[in-house]
């Protein structure tokens, strides 16, 4: 049975060809095209209303510098949120809950933003290094530590993502479970855990949301020490 929970996690293959590249290609089809009419149907117009607002959340701290990188982060986050959130339909595939993916988005963009700090202005991108006023003592453990925190971040990213979404895929499938095993024996008990699936679904809803968003704003904090 644990085995069973885990197979939704793996990558499904037919005719031993991975279908993770469907799955991660599918979601650039679902959204419309912008038109060159005054007029837009009401699903462009709230598509740009709601792209709009994201530009502006995530580019309003940064400087014009940081600007460049509008197309990829708000790009990123809308993918990522149409992902996590076709995963939540039932017998569809999740690519989000696989680390190498995560990895595959944090690490190269994670490291544009320091070899960019490090290219533009080397002395502040090395300055995060080191605390102002550190005593002397003291100063290579700081270096130490804050070089490995430097290396970790994208780590966090990924394994962040990956662990909120499989953490709640876990707990919608046992949940699940239990209220068809339920159903039979104690109704009212099985009617009261499908009520705490519904919530929970709900909850995962906004997680899948919520967790994207927060990918795309660490790295534009991470872009902003860096330009």
């Amino acid at each position: 049975m644990m085995v069973s929970f885990f197979d939704q996690f793996a990558s499904p293959l037919y005719l031993g060809i991975p279908l993770i590249a469907i799955a991660i290609t599918l979601p650039w089809v679902l959204y419309p095209t912008p038109s060159s009419r005054w007029i837009n149907n009401r699903l462009i117009t709230v598509q740009g209303w709601l792209i709009n607002r994201f530009t502006n959340q995530l580019m309003q701290p940064l400087n014009m510098g940081g600007h460049k990188w509008a197309l990829l982060l708000v790009s990123l986050m809308i993918f990522l949120i149409t992902i996590n959130m076709l995963g939540l339909l039932p017998y569809t595939f999740t690519p989000t809950t696989q680390l190498s993916l995560n990895m595959g988005f944090a690490v190269p963009l994670w490291l544009a933003t320091v070899i960019i700090g490090m290219r533009n202005q080397p002395t502040v991108a090395l300055g995060h290094l080191l605390p102002e006023g550190t005593p002397i003592p003291l100063i290579p453990v700081l270096i130490i530590i804050e070089t490995i925190s430097l290396f970790i971040r994208p780590l966090a990213l990924g394994v962040r993502l990956t662990a909120n979404l499989t953490a709640g895929h876990l707990l919608i499938q046992l949940i699940a479970t239990a209220v068809f095993v339920l159903l039979p024996m104690m109704p009212t008990v099985a009617i009261l855990t499908a009520t705490v699936l519904f919530l929970l679904t709900l909850l995962e809803v906004a997680v899948a949301m919520i967790q994207a968003y927060v990918f795309v704003l660490l790295l534009s904090l991470y872009l902003q020490e860096n330009v």
